[in-house]
């Protein structure tokens, strides 16, 4: 059976509730709880007087009632004794504003005085219920990053960031070089002069940027490795280590799957909708958010916090309708995810997250969220066979935390979101419900098909070879617009004309470009099989000139009517498509239906919206079917109704 369960909070409420809560939370089919992550101060009142005594008793009782724990580190929110001793701990915005004690993860992760007492909460702790075996699991800290706790401009980082080049560039002559601090007068005559990016006239050197950027994800990792390790060492054999990793991963300055690389397994906090929006995230992208979680370790993971209510901490989101939530945690168990607890158990009645609603609310009445939860974990926890079981995709999607911390420092057009881009290339294959890897551009390719390589603008000879060697033998490759544009430097390059490196694979090169806005729609003529599928681009178009490729598409506009926007060209045995700009729909589901029937890659059409997803086990087909639409849809011949989610055993 899958670890099946709620985020519970015994110490936000009376000691006399716990047996009640203990109780429902069991009848709702769950077999663990989530606990610990925000109780510091319950655990060290004082510096150096240890209490556990209270989760001692709270452990004891889940046993008695069957409930296995995952137990969080708490780290992420520190005591306020801890702050008023030790204000240097705190860290800044760049403003040179301290993030005063009050809210969450204020910490600096270049702190050494926060190490030294997070390494002894975090030791103390796990040594305490190193042999407990209800605690089956440790969270290290809580969502890493998240509302921007990856930055502080502080002086401490400061310091440590000027150690991190000098241990880079060793010499300050090579960091000049590198950055070509020659322009602006910018150059340096030792490390200790240059400064962190806070605001200046114009903007920082793009170099720099992108080094802070390598500085940030460094210094929270190594945090992260240093708890992971602590915890490692002392804790049970039957104990596993993992984090909750929070959404808006390509936002963060840290990189993702060096964070979680020396836990057992990931974990997700699947949020579709939170504080402040009137609608959830589309399908396509909730999908891709599982992909890359289950592509960070490339295997299965959990999920840990699934919401249920509406959310918000100053102004609430939209409120799930009935189902809707079930039918996302059913597209999460058919993307990858094993195990699932939702949050919250019941609403807190104060602090800052009076508004984040659970299963249950603030009345205490187990009604209709209570009872969708229920039938979830009814429904599917025979499918632990399922849920375990590999995803085997053919198609995958690569990214690479240099380029977008790149393009984070210069999105070039008013129009540049490098989600939606992503998600541009991710989209037709995912509305033809084939199964997707979002991964690291580093990893081996030879298990895929077809590669989708969205707006690389940072691209090094070693993966253009990789992406060549992958096209001659026989694969498909999709580059978009500015592909090939800087070197891992973040800097042009003198002399090759774009798209760089894989120009001779893309067969054609970039005359001249242009940045468009995501209103400015550019009208398309296209050609051969396209000439009535209609095209449009925005955000940016490159003005290319087929050197060896086919024009699949040209811009019709007066000036520019010569050159090519998409292209395609045959290498070795395989293909490479380039997307000049943020292309329509229309055309790239065209793209992506041809390049699938031409693998012999297995895709399903349904009506928009109805996701499906299987998965094979043991040669016997279950087939995870959501109707993510508001109205009743049908599919292979059955009745789908407004948000409906199941899993069929063929």
């Amino acid at each position: 059976m899958p670890y099946l369960g709620v985020d519970y909070y015994p110490e936000h409420w009376p000691d006399e509730m716990i047996t009640e809560d203990i109780k429902g939370i069991k009848d709702l089919g769950a077999n663990i709880v989530r606990i610990g992550e925000f109780a510091w101060h319950l655990m060290e009142p004082e510096e150096g007087k240890f209490d556990f005594s209270y989760f001692d008793s709270v452990i004891s009782e889940l046993k008695e009632h069957g409930l296995k724990v995952m137990f969080g580190t708490p780290t992420a929110t520190f005591p306020a004794w801890l702050a008023h001793q030790h204000p240097s701990i705190l860290s800044e915005n760049e403003n040179g504003q301290v993030r005063v004690f009050g809210g969450r993860r204020q910490y600096c992760f270049n702190s050494e005085v926060y190490r030294k007492y997070a390494r002894t909460i975090t030791k103390r702790l796990a040594e305490h219920y190193s042999d407990e075996p209800a605690i089956v699991s440790w969270q290290i800290d809580n969502e890493f990053g998240h509302e921007g706790s990856d930055q502080c401009y502080c002086e401490k980082c400061h310091e440590k960031f000027q150690e991190f080049l000098k241990h880079k560039y060793k010499s300050i002559d090579t960091l000049n070089e590198t950055w070509g601090t020659i322009f602006w007068g910018q150059t340096y005559n030792d490390f200790n002069e240059i400064p962190v990016p806070k605001l200046t006239i114009t903007t920082h050197n793009p170099t720099l940027k992108l080094d802070w950027a390598r500085f940030r994800s460094h210094s929270l990792n190594s945090f992260t490795h240093e708890m992971t390790e602590i915890v490692r060492e002392v804790k049970g054999e039957h104990q596993t280590v993992t984090t909750n990793v929070s959404g808006g991963f390509f936002d963060k300055s840290f990189d993702h799957e060096e964070n979680v690389k020396k836990m057992d397994f990931v974990s997700y906090d699947n949020y579709p909708v939170w504080g402040g929006l009137e609608q959830p995230i589309e399908p396509a992208a909730i999908a891709m958010t599982h992909d890359f979680n289950r592509g960070l370790l490339n295997q299965n993971y959990w999920i840990v916090e699934e919401l249920m209510g509406a959310q918000g901490h100053d102004v609430i989101g939209y409120l799930p309708r009935p189902n809707q939530a079930k039918m996302w945690s059913y597209q999460a168990f058919a993307h990858g995810c094993s195990d699932m607890l939702y949050f919250r158990w019941r609403g807190m009645t104060k602090g800052a997250e009076q508004f984040c609603y659970g299963v249950v609310d603030h009345d205490n009445h187990y009604g209709r969220k209570y009872k969708e939860v229920q039938s979830l974990f009814n429904e599917i926890k025979e499918y632990d066979h399922v849920l375990q079981s590999p995803i085997e995709a053919e198609v995958a999607v690569l990214y690479d935390y240099d380029n977008i911390w790149s393009w984070n420092g210069q999105v070039q057009s008013k129009g540049f979101d490098f989600n939606e881009e992503l998600l541009r290339l991710y989209r037709p294959f995912y509305k033809l419900n084939t199964p997707i890897d979002v991964i690291p551009s580093h990893r081996e390719l030879s298990d895929y098909k077809v590669v989708v390589v969205p707006v690389m603008q940072v691209l090094d000879r070693q993966l253009a070879q990789k992406l060549e060697q992958f096209a001659e033998t026989g694969g498909t490759v999709i580059f978009s617009y500015r592909t090939g544009l800087k070197d891992r430097n973040n800097n042009l390059r003198l002399g090759e004309r774009l798209p760089g490196p894989v120009r001779k694979i893309i067969g054609a090169r970039v005359e001249e470009i242009e940045s468009l806005t995501e209103a400015h729609q550019l009208k398309l003529t296209g050609k051969g099989e396209f000439v009535n599928t209609p095209g449009e681009i925005s955000v940016w178009r490159d003005l290319l000139v087929p050197e060896e490729a086919d024009v699949l598409y040209e811009y019709s506009d007066e000036f520019y009517n010569q050159y090519a926007a998409v292209t395609e060209n045959n290498v070795g045995q395989g293909t490479v498509y380039y997307i000049g700009g943020g292309l329509n729909e229309e055309p790239l589901d065209r793209i992506a239906k041809n390049i699938l029937s031409s693998h012999g890659v297995a895709f399903v059409e349904t009506p928009e919206n109805v996701e499906v997803y299987e998965r094979v086990v043991d040669e016997e087909r279950y087939t995870f079917v959501m109707n993510h639409n508001a109205t009743v849809q049908h599919y292979d011949g059955e009745e789908l109704q407004p948000f409906a989610s199941k899993l069929i055993k063929k």
